[in-house]
């Protein structure tokens, strides 16, 4: 099985930055900088197929959500995901790595926050595919959204939303 590292280096005080380094079996470690002023904000890093507007789209739903995204183009994150642990069948339209999980595909950000504040022990969530109400592909949300969270444990339904 192929292993995803991410290590998170940090500096404190006024104008620290933080570097994170994600290293997989797919070509050298991918350096990953923010500033102290991005830090405030929960950072996302984007991993999706060069010149993809649904993710455009979706890096900035998350900015406009409070996130600070960082989008990073990669041919390969189809197979970065299942490194990360995306189930092949439930790879989304791009990889986000999110404090500590990873999320596959357009999750809504209101999902994003419940992991995040709930703190689950799972390895991340999924959105598969690239349904049409979800956001990125939609102006708005529209129906219902069948998140599912994967780890260890296998796959389970995160949220219907």
């Amino acid at each position: 099985m192929k292993k995803i590292l991410a290590l998170t280096l940090g500096v404190a005080g006024a104008g620290a930055a933080a570097a994170t380094w994600l290293a997989t079996d797919h070509g050298p470690p991918l350096p990953v900088v923010t500033s102290a002023a991005a830090q405030g904000a929960e950072h996302v890093t984007i991993w999706r197929a060069p010149g993809c507007g649904c993710c455009d789209a979706y890096a900035e739903y998350l900015r406009n959500n409070g996130f600070a995204v960082e989008v990073i183009d990669d041919r390969d994150f189809d197979d970065r995901s299942v490194d990360a642990g995306v189930p092949e069948r439930g790879i989304g339209c791009h990889l986000a790595m999110i404090d500590g999980y990873v999320v596959s595909g357009l999750v809504p950000s209101e999902i994003i926050g419940r992991l995040l504040e709930e703190r689950p022990d799972i390895t991340g969530i999924t959105l598969p595919g690239m349904p049409a109400n979800a956001p990125g592909m939609a102006p708005e949300k529209t129906g219902t959204l069948r998140v599912y969270s994967f780890g260890p444990d296998g796959v389970a339904v995160y949220s219907d939303e």
